[in-house]
Formats: structure tokens, sequence, C-alpha cells
């Protein structure tokens, strides 16, 4: 599942995926809404934001994005997971566009 974006729907993709037998859902054209893992990267760049003192180097900044990684809660990935429904049905009502959601 990936949406549209150029790296995903070039032709050398397309035809990779196709010959490795890995299926790609239709997925609206101007609308990430239904891609779960978008709102959790969200999550962890917040958290990472957040951090005081900020990372000031690479090291410190894969060190805080791991360990922020690990403090979402996995209430937070099931919460997003169960809304899968509704966030379907927003974008359907959109007509495949961005939701408030």
């Amino acid at each position: 599942m990936h949406d549209n974006a150029r790296c995903h729907t070039a032709l050398i993709v397309r035809d990779y995926l196709q010959e490795v037998g890995i299926p790609v859902m239709r997925w609206p054209a101007r609308s990430p809404d239904l891609n779960p893992i978008e709102h959790l990267w969200d999550e962890l760049k917040r958290r990472v934001r957040a951090r005081d003192p900020a990372p000031t180097t690479l090291q410190d900044l894969q060190d805080a994005v791991v360990a922020e990684w690990d403090n979402i809660p996995q209430e937070t990935v099931v919460t997003l997971i169960r809304s899968m429904r509704e966030r379907m049905e927003a974008v359907i009502r959109a007509r495949g566009g961005n939701t408030t959601f």
C-alpha cells in the first residue's frame, strides 16, 4: 500500500511490483488519508520535535527517533487501525480528496 507519489508510480516501479507479484491497492489521486502509517509518522515527528534538548547530531537524532518510536503506546497504533473504516468513508464523501479526519 502506498500513495500516488511519483516515486511509487514510476513505470520502473510498477513493472517491478508486477514482475515480482506484489499487488498494489488502488488509491485516490489526492488522498494520503488511508495510510495509517502516515499518521504514525506525524506522531513520531511531533514527539522528536518536542524533545528538550533537541537532537543536535545525526546520532542524537537517530537515538531520539528510536526512543520516541519505542515510547508510542500500542494503543495509538490500534486506534489508527480501528479508525480505517471511518477514514475510508470520509475519503469517499470527499470524492478522493483530503479529509479533516
